[in-house]
């Protein structure tokens, strides 16, 4: 018999190879463990109880989702499945029936009125378990399209409303969600499921409350998109002592000013963006950063009489953007004079025998290639009665908005001590939320979604955010037990890398485990090098499961 580990479930044994009978294993004693010390299935138990005769708490269920959703992720149907062919028995200590999709389905059901407080005590179980520091926050918003009609949704779950989706399918309906992740390892530690028609914009004061409840008596800076800055966010901001920054929408910042700005007064900052590692330095994108004199102003437009709130405006010059805006001006000139000279060879023919149908026709050309800017052109008829057309393009409207190519602007809050180039290098940490919503629709596989109601959707995002949250804990675990600079020997098409969740999560896929039988212990594949060493830096033993 095995020796009996601390948790009173029987420890596993090494085998050297594979039977024919074997298990999934894969990463499940990996998550199972950074679900553990989460909190996950205790603060779940903590806010959702079930009676006592049950035989599978909704923690454990939910545990039990995360684990399905990282090892496997798929529709979550037939989960019951999925545990029959995997070592869910042996490490999370939960029957392959226990998982039907009715239990999971009342699951969801029983959690949906208790999310903010889940969401808020296991973000705040792992701040403290996991060491994660987060003075920097960053924030941000995507979509999830749905299947199904929803025509009368609960009243106290965000509704399914069209809207302007991520995936680009207007047809779908959808509900949106907000991701607030630390700048240290881009950990997702708040998350909230919107309506799906709401304006982002109107979200950040709500989130921004639930962020300082999380956070507690530290401060923070909290860095999103344009939409994050209004006259009511950043007062809720200042209210709440803390930081933002965000960089200015064309309301915030005119073409005009952005001309006006003069590269050779800009200081360059020492910053080289993640796709300019290893490329020549002529070939590396460079960063200028230039602050505004003179104060920015906000004011709200609804409250007169509230103070006007006063800002620091630093104007930004990216090189890599600037020949991107040149490139794609380039582009849309060369295919709209492509599409004008053909209209120009085609006038009065049955497609354009008049000037209402060529007018027509350069409406459309010039909203399709998006050169209404810069189109001067002139349409009448000679005496024959044939259509005529002249045009040019506008070449002191294309030099005006050449002289933008590249800048844009940050509004913030910060104080004089931390400089323009340090403004910039904290903003540089936004792709850490951007970098989580991919891994979300990445890694995680988050398709279109099909519930039976809206507040079930409400509580699958959240089992989603979770588990998205034990994917990016698992990829910071495993680099802060590296070295500094060193990489994994190996893991990347047999060459060195650093490890990422997805990779992670890939190379331990192949572990296998061997169930008990009357004669012998349940037994696990032993790990290869790669595999062996991954475990060491995230302190996981699969023999012990938790």
């Amino acid at each position: 018999m095995a020796a009996q580990a601390s948790s009173g479930r029987p420890e596993l044994a090494w085998a050297d190879a594979p039977r024919q009978q074997d298990k999934m294993l894969g990463s499940l004693p990996v998550i199972a463990s950074f679900c553990r010390r989460a909190g996950i299935a205790e603060v779940i138990d903590e806010q959702a109880p079930v009676r006592s005769l049950a035989t599978l708490t909704a923690g454990q269920a939910v545990v039990a989702m995360v684990c399905n959703r990282l090892t496997s992720p798929a529709p979550l149907v037939h989960v019951e499945d999925w545990a029959r062919t995997w070592a869910v028995p042996e490490i999370l200590g939960i029957p392959a029936a226990a998982l039907n999709d009715d239990k999971l389905g009342r699951t969801l059901d029983a959690i949906a009125p208790h999310l903010e407080q889940i969401t808020s005590a296991v973000a705040v179980r792992a701040i403290t378990e996991f060491g994660i520091d987060i003075g920097q926050l960053h924030w941000d918003m995507t979509s999830f399209s749905l299947h199904g009609a929803y025509e009368q949704p609960e009243e106290d779950y965000p509704a399914p409303r069209y809207g302007h989706p991520k995936d680009r399918r207007p047809d779908l309906l959808q509900i949106q969600a907000g991701i607030a992740a630390a700048g240290d390892g881009g950990i997702p530690l708040y998350h909230r499921a919107y309506d799906g028609g709401a304006a982002e914009v109107s979200q950040v004061t709500g989130a921004m409350t639930a962020l300082k409840k999380i956070a507690g008596t530290r401060t923070f800076l909290l860095i999103g998109d344009s939409k994050l800055v209004s006259y009511d966010n950043v007062a809720a901001v200042i209210k709440q002592r803390c930081t933002f920054l965000a960089p200015a929408s064309k309301t915030h910042v005119k073409a005009a000013e952005l001309a006006a700005c003069d590269l050779e007064e800009a200081t360059e900052v020492s910053y080289v963006a993640s796709r300019d590692a290893g490329k020549r330095p002529g070939q590396i994108g460079r960063w200028h950063v230039l602050e505004d004199a003179v104060p920015f102003q906000i004011r709200n437009s609804k409250r007169k009489k509230d103070p006007v709130i006063q800002l620091r405006r630093i104007f930004v010059h990216s090189t890599a953007r600037a020949q991107g805006a040149a490139a794609s001006r380039d582009k849309k000139l060369t295919r709209a004079t492509d599409d004008l000279d053909r209209l120009t060879r085609g006038l009065g023919s049955r497609f354009y025998p008049d000037e209402e149908k060529v007018t027509d026709r350069i409406a459309q050309i010039a909203r399709d290639r998006k050169v209404s800017p810069y189109l001067r052109y002139t349409v009448g008829t000679d005496p024959a009665g044939k259509p005529t057309l002249t045009w040019h393009f506008d070449q002191d409207a294309i030099d005006a908005e050449a002289a933008t190519d590249g800048w844009y602007a940050l509004l913030t809050n910060l104080g004089h001590h931390v400089t323009p180039a340090e403004v910039l290098l904290r903003y540089k940490g936004q792709e850490a939320v951007e970098r989580r919503y991919g891994n979300l629709k990445g890694p995680l596989a988050v398709a279109p979604v099909f519930l039976k109601n809206n507040r079930r959707i409400a509580a699958l995002i959240t089992v989603i955010s979770l588990a998205l949250l034990v994917f990016c804990l698992i990829e910071r675990e495993a680099r802060r037990n590296l070295a500094p600079g060193t990489k994994v020997d190996g893991l990347y098409n047999r060459q060195p890398a650093r490890p990422t969740g997805r990779l992670i999560l890939t190379t331990l896929a192949s572990l296998r485990l061997i169930p008990a039988t009357a004669t012998t212990p349940a037994q696990i594949t032993r790990p290869d090098t790669v595999q062996a060493r991954l475990l060491e830096l995230l302190g996981v033993d699969p023999t012990r499961p938790p």
